[in-house]
């Protein structure tokens, strides 16, 4: 088989239906040809395995909620029953309660922030810790385990987003903390900072309708909010053997727009 990602092993998280940036990368990974599982859990699982029933072949879905240490302490056991080893890791898991999104970010209560940074950011370094032992180690060409995270830009405020972003500036930090940490067996952790995607999750963002309209004013090469493969395909490059010296890194896929401070007037 060949492709990008031939005969690699690929655990993706957050698959909720065909919309979800996961989903493409999915798509994507196997076209590349890559062999996959995903994983979700409670009532959003039946959505999950809907939607993996469009992807050929079929993959797997496993249980999993990251904030469970009861489902982490058995993803290596589940995976291990299917796997010896894995070569890429999608981190693709963001929550807020709805009291700490919306622009009331002094009244946020602690317990909604807390439970912000555990899922959006902790869940990142928990995960990798489950799979530790199952990561891929270095290989002839240099290229050991990839992992890989979706991350909205959190060098700024932006309305509304409030403790997200604050999560998202954490899920920033684990990352660089991970290369560190794993980068002596030759795993590597990126993530990918995506431009405004029309995902289930982005539903619950208040104020999104209005960035996701301003967005392609501010991007140079433009944006289109429907079109999560723009991010997915940033995501199949860290996970392949081509990004094999980059770790620690942030990788902007959102049309240029972190790069400019202002949208400009069009030229004629």
């Amino acid at each position: 088989m060949s492709g990008l990602l031939a005969g690699k092993r690929i655990l993706i998280t957050g698959v909720v239906n065909r919309h979800s940036i996961a989903y493409s990368i999915a798509e994507g990974a196997q076209r590349e040809g890559a062999e996959i599982v995903l994983t979700s859990f409670g009532r959003v699982r039946r959505m999950t395995e809907r939607a993996a029933r469009n992807l050929d072949p079929v993959p797997d879905v496993l249980e999993l909620d990251v904030d469970s240490d009861e489902d982490l302490a058995n993803l290596p056991q589940e995976l291990g029953m299917r796997w010896e080893s894995v070569d890429g890791v999608v981190h693709a898991i963001a929550f807020a309660p709805p009291d700490a999104l919306g622009g009331e970010f002094l009244d946020t209560p602690r317990a909604s922030a807390m439970r912000a940074f555990e899922t959006s950011a902790y869940s990142l370094g928990a995960l990798c810790s489950a799979l530790d032992p199952m990561l891929a180690k270095r290989n002839g060409s240099g290229a050991g385990a990839s992992v890989v995270g979706l991350d909205f830009d959190a060098s700024v405020a932006w309305p509304a987003y409030d403790w997200m972003g604050v999560a998202k500036a954490g899920l920033e930090s684990v990352s660089r903390y991970l290369a560190r940490d794993l980068g002596a067996k030759g795993a590597r952790v990126n993530l990918v900072s995506a431009g405004p995607v029309a995902t289930p999750a982005a539903g619950g963002i208040p104020g999104f309708d209005q960035l996701a309209s301003h967005w392609n004013d501010a991007a140079p090469l433009g944006w289109d909010e429907r079109d999560p493969a723009a991010v997915a395909d940033a995501v199949l490059f860290l996970l392949s053997d081509l990004s094999r010296a980059v770790s620690g890194e942030i990788l902007h896929a959102d049309g240029g727009a972190h790069a400019i401070g202002a949208s400009a007037p069009s030229v004629n």
